[in-house]
Parts: C-alpha cells; structure tokens; sequence
C-alpha cells in the first residue's frame, strides 16, 4: 500500500476522512462510491443471507491507518463499538512500525474435518482398515468437492486416533482463499458412509473443527525501549512492567481472559470487517490458549536488558477467508477488503495477527502505567454526552465539564447540557 501522512486524520469530519482515502488510496471506483454514499447491507440482500430478518444493525466502520506488517504498510478496516480501541491500535501500530514493523510467518493453511465413530468392535481392526484405505479415502473426500481440487486444493492428509469409546478421523483440507465450513462438512459427510462399512461402526458425526491447529500464524515485533518513553529510566521500567504482565497471564487464568480479550478488541474488529466468521476465530483460538490444559495469555512479551529492546510474539489459528460464504455479498465488507488493498487469505492472516499484538501492546502498557480508564472516560463522556442530547457543536465542552465532575454519568451530562443550552 502507498505510505502516507496521516497525521491529523483523527481530528478530521468523516467526510474528509472519505475524501483523504479517496484522493490517497488506490481503491476501486466502486468502492469510492460506496464510502461516499455509505451504500449498505441491502434488506433484500440480508433476506436472502440468514432467516427471519426484519433489518439490519450498523455499527461503526474505522480505518487504523499505516500498520506496518512484513515490510507493507496497511490500512485496516474495523468494525467496532468499543471506545478506544481504534485510538490504541493506532497508537500501538505507529510506535512498533518506528522499530520495523511486524514480522510474520505461516506455519500452515489447511483446515480440520472429522468423522467420529463410536461402539467400534474391533478397535485395531478398524484402525488397521482405514490405513489401508487411506488413499481411497482421500479420493472419495475429493469427489465430494472437484472445484477445489481444480483450484489446487482439497484433502491432503487422513489421520485416526482412538479416544476414549470413540475412533476419530481426521482429515486435513487445503481450502485455499476460502474458510472452507461447508466444504470440509461436505467431504466429511461423503466419507461417513464408508467408513461405516470400513470398521462396521456407526458414525456419530462428520463436521469441521474450528481448532484450526493446522493454521497456525505467528506475528512478532521488537519495541526499542526509547520508543516507550523519553526518559530512559522510565522506559526500563514500562519495559520490565510489560513483560511482567505478560507473565502474569501465563499463570492467571483471570487474568488471562481479560488479556486475550484485548487482543480480541482489535482482532475481532477486522474479522467482521471483511465478512468474516469472528466465532469460528474466538472458538479455535480460546481452545488454543488451553492447549496444554491451563488457559493462558495468547500474546507474550519480553524485555531483553542486553538488547534494550521488549520482544513481543503472538501465534494463534488464523482460519480467515477472502472468498466464499457472504463475503461477496456486503458492500461493506468488499470496501474492508478494498482499503487493505486485497490482499490473498494468507496476507490477511498474518495482518490481523498483527494487530492483535498490537492491540496487547496497548492495553499492558496502559495497564502499568496511566491505568486503563484514562483512554476509555474521555470517549465514555462523548458516549454521554450523546445519550444526554447534545448536538455537535455542544459536545467538546460537554466532555471537558464531565470529565471534571465528581460523578460522570447520564444524570450528570443532563445537568451540564441544561446549563450549558442557557
């Protein structure tokens, strides 16, 4: 993507924020067009994707602007409600990029299906059947899904372990820019009946695991301590305050939560901006922080004395798509893939693991130092001022006066405004 300055885009009217994007960014014509004129998810549209629909929700569509990831700069789209994380992102994506940037790597990009049989009565019979059969196998899974294997894709590899009652198959599918639910479903179904006759057992069920395990993405930055704060001591301080928390989350599972949530904050922000499945995404990867049986922090930092630098590195599944399911169908959503300059499922993988990083660096270093409520009172008091009635041109002095008084609530930005309307 093209490097620009965007310095003083937070303070700028979402028109001009249209208009900057438009003039810099070299993003289709439609796409243009559908910031200009918020073209949005159609009823009609909507109708056909899901049932029982009446209308449709908007929540508000951002751009963290300039995050540097394997020596490209991207402009990322994020859904999000929450106050501040935007302004965090940003924050924590403009310091990492003034190291380097992020670094990443993919240690896979395939997806899981299995068929689970059960009351099994020859145990290694059964076992030693499917071996034998495991190229057929593969076959019939393929016949099940031609398109993707024209594609380059389709299943690779067909495993079997024993679990209790249960003899579970797993197969790995390559399913190339998609997320590929339906289609590893569809080729898990269509080896259920064989493998029925194979053990002489009953399938329980055939299905996709969202524990993508086999697409595992990591993403690492190095912070120079000078870059945290002016004051060396100071830096040496937030550095070895960071890393503590960040050891703190492998130990505390309370703690821990609440730090894979705030990855999570920017994470789940872009999966929903490109029409994605932020379930799948939450559900494989708090799977993976369990992975050795304690739930632990996804993301890790160190402060490395020798280096004077803090070493940050987060790995989770990263299972995204840039095709398939309703990805095609929200105009919204095309205008996500547009601003990040439409990058393949891989690039955008290691880009939202990026932010995730980013969005941890933020949060603990609020955390052991301001505190995390001085970023999140000044957006709250817009959110009341808001709800309290002020118009546009009332809200700055309505945010500076509550975030004086002694109770910031609704009540009290009522009061203010009456005041102020005077």
């Amino acid at each position: 993507m093209t490097k620009l300055s965007w310095t003083g885009f937070s303070k700028k009217t979402p028109q001009e924020r249209i208009q900057f994007i438009k003039e810099h960014l070299p993003i289709a014509s439609a796409t243009s067009y559908r910031l200009k004129e918020q073209e949005l998810l159609s009823l009609t549209t909507a109708n056909q994707m899901t049932e029982n629909v009446i209308s449709r929700m908007a929540l508000p569509f951002s751009v963290v602007p300039d995050v540097l990831v394997d020596g490209q700069h991207y402009h990322l789209p994020y859904v999000t409600e929450e106050p501040s994380v935007v302004a965090a992102a940003s924050f924590a994506a403009s310091i990492i990029k003034r190291s380097g940037g992020f670094q990443t790597s993919l240690h896979n990009r395939q997806m899981i299906g299995q068929v689970v049989l059960y009351n099994v009565p020859h145990m290694q019979k059964a076992q030693a059947a499917i071996a034998a059969e495991t190229k057929a196998l593969l076959a019939i899974a393929n016949e099940a899904y031609p398109s993707i294997v024209k594609r380059g894709g389709g299943a690779k590899m067909l495993t079997q372990e024993e679990k209790g009652d249960f003899l579970i198959v797993y197969v790995t599918v390559d399913t190339k820019e998609a997320m590929g639910a339906n289609m590893v479903n569809t080729m898990m179904e269509a080896l259920a009946p064989r493998l029925e006759e194979l053990t002489g057992a009953p399938s329980l069920m055939a299905i996709l695991s969202n524990y993508a395990t086999e697409a595992l993405v990591t993403a690492t930055c190095t912070l120079e301590l000078r870059f945290l704060s002016r004051n060396q001591q100071e830096a040496v301080t937030l550095a070895d305050k960071i890393a503590r928390a960040s050891q703190l989350a492998q130990v505390d599972p309370y703690r821990a939560s609440t730090h894979n949530k705030g990855i999570f904050n920017g994470i789940d922000a872009i999966v929903l901006a490109t029409g994605n499945d932020w379930r799948a995404i939450e559900a494989g990867a708090h799977a993976y922080a369990a992975r050795d049986g304690q739930y632990r922090g996804l993301a890790t930092w160190d402060y490395l004395p020798n280096k004077a630098c803090l070493k940050g590195s987060l790995t989770l599944p990263m299972p995204i798509a840039t095709k398939g399911g309703s990805i095609g169908l929200n105009p919204s959503v095309k205008t996500a893939h547009d601003l990040l300059g439409n990058p393949d499922a891989k690039t955008l993988a290691s880009i939202i693991v990026a932010i995730g990083l980013a969005q941890n660096f933020a949060a603990l270093k609020a955390l052991v130092s301001t505190g995390i409520q001085a970023g999140h009172m000044k957006l709250q008091a817009r959110s009341l001022a808001m709800l309290a009635g002020a118009k546009e041109a009332e809200i700055p002095q309505l945010v500076t006066e509550l975030l004086q008084a002694k109770h910031m609530n609704l009540a009290t930005a009522q009061a203010i405004l009456k005041t102020l309307k005077k």
